[in-house]
């Protein structure tokens, strides 16, 4: 749908041609960030996880709770 956005607005990606390889591309490109991003994710929550199962100290905030702690700072100071 978008690369039929782009066509129809005369848009397009440099080095990429219009119609199924816009697409294929984009496919591509959204997939890649897609898996980083949810690898960054694990890893952020896992990693604190670790930590506290070896090194046997009582940890209260875990990963998820830091991101969310971390998201609603920036949050609050954007408004």
């Amino acid at each position: 749908e978008t690369a039929d956005n782009l066509k129809r607005q005369n848009g397009f990606i440099p080095g990429i041609r219009p119609g199924k390889n816009t697409a294929a591309y984009l496919d591509f490109v959204l997939t890649r960030i897609t898996v980083i991003g949810a690898a960054y994710l694990a890893a952020i929550c896992l990693i604190p996880e670790y930590f506290i199962a070896g090194s046997g100290l009582p940890f209260q905030l875990g990963g998820t709770s830091l991101l969310i702690i971390v998201n609603v700072t920036i949050d609050t100071n954007s408004q």
